[in-house]
This record gives structure tokens, sequence and C-alpha cells, in this order.
């Protein structure tokens, strides 16, 4: 059965299951938003009895099965909870604490599948016979950091037991993107205004979270290929500003005068997508004589993160730009929010954030 998305209950429980991984070691790192690296040291206790302990807990508590791995690094983590996931036999909890263990489990584990070794970086080992992690492990530290740079060779060194993969120094996204069909098909140039500002307000979030600024903005537009009866039209145009930035503000504007210049009349629109990139750190931008004035950029930098601060504590939507506002609804007399404005007709109940969804027992 194919189901719509359901973001709200997906945040929600995430925050749960990481509340009672919080409450269950001295230290945690939330990785995304089914991971999460907790740190043992200082701990007491037979570990693999208190991995299967926490994983039952959390099944308990949450309803969730969550798979766990230790070892003496990130990345040997990460190969051991892969195996607690895929053997029964674990009972949820693999433990790799000892070289005997760690060489077993690298001889079985595809080199493909160690966290940090991407598409491009797998065809070069694979080129020179790297096959699996136990290959990799066995390379000297200089080859490996002339065919995968130093990235490559600090995951080589936590193959080797050395801690050196801090995941806020792992690469941010080089391009964020937002992008949804359309629950009706869209004729007209504001309602397709409305929807674009919400998919590039949202990428601009995103790109506050990481910390970093963009200077591309990408907008494209399609009708629906299914209906053959219909014109049918993609396109997309990029618009590049002197000067990156994250502020929602700047980003909807570039974004409107993209859209813009791709819009057609007479198109049904179905879905439409906004694209950022050309990243730097948010602390690292390349300023443009002829860009807005400072004073303008601060201002809009300050609204930005006060709108973050008021959505976080009080829901996604309570402040919004403008040009974000839907259509009041005929039925109900209130504008229709942005989560409703997807098609989800099999979306699943927000069991855990709607009061008017939590199951009823008789």
């Amino acid at each position: 059965m194919c189901l719509s998305s359901n973001y709200a209950l997906i945040a929600d429980m995430s925050a749960r299951v990481m509340s009672v991984l919080r409450k269950s070691a001295p230290a945690i790192e939330v990785y995304s938003i089914d991971e999460a690296f907790l740190d043992l040291h200082g701990m007491q206790c037979d570990l693999k009895l208190w991995g299967e302990d926490l994983a039952k807990k959390v099944k308990q508590y949450t309803g969730m099965p969550v798979s766990i791995g230790i070892g003496t690094t990130r990345t040997m983590a990460k190969m051991a909870s892969r195996f607690a996931k895929k053997f029964p036999g674990y009972n949820k909890c693999c433990v790799i604490d000892t070289d005997e263990k760690a060489e077993k489990a690298m001889r079985l584990f595809a080199v493909e599948d160690i966290w940090g070794i991407g598409r491009r970086s797998t065809e070069k080992l694979n080129y020179h016979g790297v096959r699996t992690a136990w290959d990799l492990h066995e390379k000297k530290a200089s080859w490996v950091r002339s065919l995968l740079t130093v990235t490559g060779e600090r995951t080589w060194k936590e193959l080797h037991g050395v801690s050196c993969i801090d995941p806020d120094l792992l690469e941010n996204k080089k391009s964020i993107c937002t992008s949804r069909s359309f629950a009706t098909m869209i004729t007209q140039l504001d309602d397709l205004r409305t929807q674009v500002s919400n998919f590039a307000a949202r990428c601009a979030q995103k790109l506050r979270t990481q910390h970093s600024a963009a200077s591309m903005i990408t907008v494209f537009v399609g009708s629906n290929p299914f209906r053959e009866d219909l014109p049918q039209y993609f396109n997309q145009a990029t618009a590049t500003l002197l000067s990156a930035t994250n502020t929602t503000q700047q980003i909807l504007n570039a974004a409107m005068k993209a859209l813009e210049s791709i819009y057609i009349e007479g198109i049904h629109y179905k879905r439409a997508g906004v694209i950022l990139s050309g990243m730097c750190p948010d602390n690292a931008i390349q300023m443009n004589l002829f860009d807005i004035p400072e004073e303008y950029r601060q201002k809009y930098e300050a609204l930005s993160r006060l709108m973050d601060d008021i959505n976080y504590r009080n829901g996604d939507g309570t402040l919004i730009i403008a040009s974000q506002m839907y259509a009041v609804d005929e039925g109900t007399g209130k504008a229709t929010t942005f989560k409703n404005s997807i098609k989800h007709a099999k979306r699943t109940p927000c069991y855990t954030t709607n009061i008017n969804d939590i199951i009823k027992v008789k």
C-alpha cells in the first residue's frame, strides 16, 4: 500500500525517540531525523545488555523498532548497527569492541556500505580491487588520501579505531530542494506564486538550519504528464544573486522573478519546486558592492531569525511572508495552510499531533 507523507507525525515520533535516547546516555548527537550517536564514555555496565534494554525501551515507549550499534568510532558504530538490523540473532544490538570482532565485521562489510563512501568513491575503490571494508582497512593512509582526499582518510582512520569524524564537520548539502505535486492543477500565476513562495521559504529555513547561504535560486514548473489531452510544458529558470544569502525575503524575491520568466498562460500546472545552490558558509559570504545596503541585509537576517524562533515555539506557519498566504477556504472561512495544500488523500492520521486524530479505545 502506498501512503502520502505525514511529516508532522514523522517529526513528532523522531522527537519522542530522541527523548528516550537522551535520557539513556551521557551525551547525544542527533545526526538526522532517524539517526543519533550516543557518547558512552564512562558507562560502567555490560554494553550489550544496555543496548538490548535500550532498544526494548524505545519500542515500549514509542512503538518504534530501532537497531543499536556500538563501536569504538562512529563509523564502526554505524557498521554494527547495520549488522544489528540485518541479523535477528543480535537482538537489536551489535557490539564491535575488539580487534577480532572488528576484523570479522569488516571482512563481511561491502565497501559501498561504509558510512561516508559514496558511489564515485566506490567506483574508484572497486577499480583498485577494494571490495570490502577490510580491503580498505589494509591500504596505506597515503594511498587512501591520494585517492579519496582527506575525507576518505578520515574514514580509513575510523576503521582503525581512531575517532576523527565529527558530524558537525561533515559537508552540508550542496543543494537544497523543496518540491511538491499540487492537489489540483493550477492555471493562475497568483496561485502558482503562492506555492513557489512556500517552497522557497522552506528552502531558506533549511539553509539557515545548516548555517549556509546560497547564491543561485532555481525554480521549475511542470504540467501533468498523465493528461495527454492537455498542453504539456516543463521549464526552469535560475536567478543568480550578487551576494549569497539565507534570508527568506531575498530568496523569495529571486524565486518570484524566476517564476515569472517561465510562466505561460493556458498551462495546467501540476508540479513546481525550488532549488538552492551555490552554497557557502553563512559566516563567509563574499559581499558585492552593488548589492543591497548592509543595513537592509541586517534587517532581513534579523527578521528571518525572528520568524524561525516564533514558528519553532508556536508551530510551523505561525508567522509567514504575505506572498505565502493561501486563498481562504469557502467552507471554513480560513486560509488553507501549506500542509493542507499538498495532495495527501492517503495520509495517515496525525495520532500524536492532532487532538482529532487520537486513537479512540472502546
